[in-house]
């Protein structure tokens, strides 16, 4: 059933029962009676399509658990409202033993990858480098001073000493040798493919590690928006297989700041409703309340129920801050289709039509006469006037009585 919402200012010039008056009448007292005389106003006309139904929600999400385990606790039930980052189920793992095991040799693996990669970089320690670089240094102070000593006999001692000198200098360079190659080998850089496979190992036990924290981890599934719990499937308890298994649901969440109205349009109407257009949403339980949404989509398929056929539209709209509109609420939505905005308007009932088209009787220097015009859309109660008419022109109305008296032979 067509709806129209009018906002203009209609004054209305009947003659209150002297009907005798009006000029050029020449009518019976019945016809006069019949005839009213309107003027032409300027307003805006609206065409909308009226359709009820129920408040529901455009976005939804179900939510699971990634990981298996058993259901520690439920913080909501269904109904409740709840806030971005509410927590609303926590898992906890089955084995929880054999998780802790597991991590603490997760634990070793790790300290073991890392003791030898350090070990392969740094394999000695600075006291170790110290210690060798000291070596090197008591060397080259015994060697200088075999050196000395094999001199000064050269000049003051005997043969015996001299070779004796002469072999401690020997020794003194064979130890000073000794120490250097060894403190050059300490300071060598270490094998850099060996570095990075050690690297490799430190990377995978880690990985290992993380993993097994993961198992063991109690997994909380928080709200992702602010919502409504529209179900809850879990009870405390309860065992679940890990999401690469079965995803089981676990919890619908609804998200009440964006939501919509799916109403049942009649076969007749539907031609004039399509995406887009702008509804007025009225709700039942809050009668003060009115939202503005808009056609999100036109079903293509119908309901037929008693034989009536029908179609579901859907219309979405924001919901302001403190309103207390809840999903399940009845509501109506007038879909609008066309829009005319300071437009020359008449009731329906001023238009006549004649061989060339729509006409009607204006008051003329009191007289009725017929002038053809030019209409636009009509909402079944007044129609748009595009040409032929001026503002403040005055015309003739017929008047249906119940027992549908004739009037004047150009009103229909």
């Amino acid at each position: 059933m067509k709806r129209t919402k009018i906002m203009f200012t209609l004054l209305c010039l009947s003659l209150a029962g002297a009907a005798g008056c009006i000029p050029g009448g020449g009518g019976s007292e019945g016809e006069d009676a019949n005839r009213q005389l309107v003027e032409v106003v300027r307003g805006n006309l609206t065409i909308s399509v009226s359709g009820s139904g129920f408040i529901g929600t455009s976005d939804e999400v179900v939510l699971t658990f990634d990981g298996g385990g058993r259901i520690g606790k439920v913080y909501v039930e269904n109904g409740d409202e709840v806030n971005r980052g509410q927590p609303l189920v926590t898992l906890y793992p089955l084995d929880e033993d054999a998780l802790v095991l597991a991590v603490t040799r997760a634990e070793a693996a790790l300290l073991q990858a890392e003791y030898e990669l350090d070990q392969t970089v740094n394999p000695y320690t600075e006291d170790e480098l110290d210690d060798a670089e000291q070596e090197v240094d008591d060397a080259e102070d015994w060697l200088k001073l075999t050196e000395d000593m094999l001199r000064y006999v050269m000049k003051h001692g005997g043969e015996w000493e001299v070779m004796q000198w002469q072999m401690e200098v020997f020794k003194a360079e064979t130890q000073l040798t000794l120490a250097e190659d060894k403190l050059e080998e300490m300071q060598e850089e270490p094998d850099e493919e060996l570095v990075e496979i050690m690297e490799k190992q430190v990377q995978a036990a880690e990985q290992a590690l993380d993993e097994a924290k993961d198992a063991l981890q109690i997994e909380v599934m928080n709200a992702p928006f602010d919502g409504v719990v529209a179900g809850v499937n879990v009870e405390v308890g309860d065992v679940i297989p890990p999401a690469s298994v079965s995803a089981m649901p676990v919890v619908r969440l609804l998200d009440t700041e964006t939501m919509e109205l799916v109403i049942e349009l009649d076969e007749i109407d539907i031609p004039a409703v399509e995406t887009g257009q702008r509804a007025i949403v009225s709700v039942d339980a809050l009668p003060s309340l009115q939202l503005e949404g808009t056609v999100t989509s036109v079903s293509s398929v119908p309901i037929i129920e008693a034989g009536v056929v029908l179609y579901n539209a859907r219309v979405s709209f924001d919901v302001p801050e403190g309103t207390k509109l809840r999903v399940g609420m009845s509501a109506t939505a007038d879909t609008v289709s066309t829009e005319r905005s300071d437009v020359l308007l008449v009731p329906d009932r001023a238009i006549s039509y004649s061989e060339g088209g729509p006409v009607v009787y204006v008051i003329v220097d009191e007289q009725i006469e017929e002038r053809p015009v030019v209409i636009g859309i009509s909402d079944g109660f007044q129609t748009e006037i595009k040409e032929g008419l001026a503002e403040g022109e005055v015309v003739v109305v017929s008047v249906k009585t119940s027992s549908e008296s004739e009037g004047l032979g150009f009103f229909g």
